[in-house]
């Protein structure tokens, strides 16, 4: 009788799906792990950057990346390029501030700017943590430079 209990067990387990990590997650993950493991100086930091900016589709989104990078390095010169999960980040203290995730990365509708903990955009009780970004106007522009400002403040 224990073996037809175990072998029912055995069935059941078998026929139930797990709905975890998509693919590009799964990447993303793979990704972070080479990123830990590599110890790279600052300039190697930042050629991986450059190198995974100049991966992006030509979609518009690498010249947001690279307009981003830009802004990055001539107005919060603190911030130190890295790559966080396959992106171009940025971070202060060894921690990451800002991160351009473009938007065929998880197959999103549109590229984001996505800020983390350490950035000081802190406003009452509830504000923003990204942006979606689908062009890049004088106006945007001017908007993310004020944003990477405060956030490395």
């Amino acid at each position: 009788m224990t073996t037809t209990k175990s072998t029912a067990k055995k069935t059941t387990a078998k026929s139930k799906s797990y709905d975890g990590f998509t693919e590009e997650e799964k990447g993303a993950m793979k990704e972070r792990a080479r990123e830990l493991k590599a110890a790279a100086n600052k300039e190697e930091a930042e050629a991986a950057v450059l190198e995974k900016i100049a991966e992006i589709a030509d979609s518009g989104d690498r010249s947001i990346a690279e307009r981003i990078h830009a802004i990055v390095k001539s107005e919060a010169p603190e911030l130190e390029p890295k790559t966080w999960y396959g992106m171009p980040a940025y971070a202060k203290a060894g921690k990451i501030v800002c991160f351009f995730q473009p938007a065929d990365k998880f197959k999103a509708r549109y590229s984001t700017l996505g800020f983390n903990d350490p950035a000081n955009l802190d406003d009452g009780d509830m504000w923003p943590t990204s942006w979606a970004l689908t062009k890049l106007t004088p106006a945007v522009e001017k908007q993310l430079t004020a944003l990477i400002k405060k956030a490395a403040s």
